[in-house]
């Protein structure tokens, strides 16, 4: 994993050693900066390989960027781009896309090789994520992706939300388990955003797969989000969602645990996570607040799943 921060430099030094190491040598962009603003300038920027991808977090003071015929033949990159903003928003424009803002949560795609300008509209600087998938190897993506100038994402709810809930599991999962294989999530990431920009088949079975992928994700992210509901049933997901009930069920099927065990999972994830951390709430008002409608049935399953009673995990805490 790649970590650069402009904190060690002094701040004569920062802009510059930034223009060099981010922007020229590893993102092949040009970038300006007025010489009375560069004093203050701070950067942050991380990096790591994801499923043959490469996964990049950067926080700046604002600047302006340019990706130029120029940066493209000196530095050339046959990638698909993934770009969400994570906080702040950012203005765009490319000769094919036309103009646009990125506001925060929101995502844009493109394709590497393809010129743009951008800028934060606001004094917040650059706050953004960057999935960016080699397309080496790619052959079934490739045609699509090499059309596609920068554009924003929000033209397709659906397919927007799922994008969204598969990014966000790909980030999480990337930070808990770095060593993984990702190369199947990073695949659908891809497909998704091609089908968000109606480059490929919508039919196709590398589409259904990563529909399937999308909606898993989305799937586990309303667990989540209402785990908390006793009443949280799979009709409710299937609607929220926009599918039947039959599709629902079928997603969790390749998981080997269905759509109750795997909310039972969650549930028990986070009242064991809050009877560590939340020492003055009792047993009961954890339980409930984690969707279970039963103490008996919560210290049933939390036992038969960890070996331990709600309070033995407790005082376990305590002592450690």
């Amino acid at each position: 994993m790649l970590i650069f921060s402009t904190d060690d430099l002094r701040p004569h030094e920062r802009f510059d050693y930034w223009c060099e190491v981010r922007a020229r040598n590893l993102f092949g962009v040009t970038i300006s900066l007025k010489q009375e603003e560069r004093q203050n300038f701070r950067g942050q920027f991380s990096a790591k390989p994801v499923g043959g991808a490469v996964l990049s977090q950067m926080q700046a003071s604002p600047y302006s960027v340019s990706r130029t015929a120029a940066d493209i033949s000196r530095a050339s990159n046959d990638s698909l781009c993934i770009y969400q903003q994570t906080g702040g928003a950012s203005w765009f424009n490319s000769q094919a896309g036309g103009e646009f803002v990125v506001r925060a949560g929101e995502f844009a795609i493109s394709h590497a090789d393809l010129p743009y300008l951008t800028r934060p509209t606001m004094s917040h600087g650059f706050d953004l994520r960057v999935l960016k998938i080699p397309m080496a190897g790619r052959t079934a993506l490739t045609p699509g992706a090499l059309r596609l100038a920068p554009a924003p994402l929000h033209n397709d709810p659906r397919l927007t939300a799922l994008i969204s809930a598969s990014f966000a599991a790909l980030v999480a999962d990337s930070t808990r388990s770095p060593g993984s294989d990702f190369d199947l999530a990073v695949a659908h990431l891809a497909q998704l955003a091609l089908l968000a920009r109606s480059s490929v088949a919508t039919g196709s079975p590398d589409s259904r797969a990563a529909l399937r992928f999308g909606y898993l994700q989305a799937a586990r992210n309303i667990l989540a989000r209402d785990l908390h509901r006793p009443d949280l049933s799979p009709a409710f997901v299937a609607g929220t969602l926009g599918i039947s009930l039959r599709q629902l069920h079928l997603l969790f099927e390749p998981t080997g645990f269905s759509f109750a065990r795997t909310l039972t999972a969650m549930r028990l994830k986070e009242a064991r996570r809050r009877l560590e951390t939340m020492p003055a709430r009792s047993v009961a008002d954890i339980a409930y607040a984690c969707g279970f409608d039963s103490i008996a049935t919560f210290y049933r399953v939390f036992r038969s799943t960890f070996g331990m009673t709600p309070g033995d995990v407790r005082m376990a805490s305590r002592n450690a």
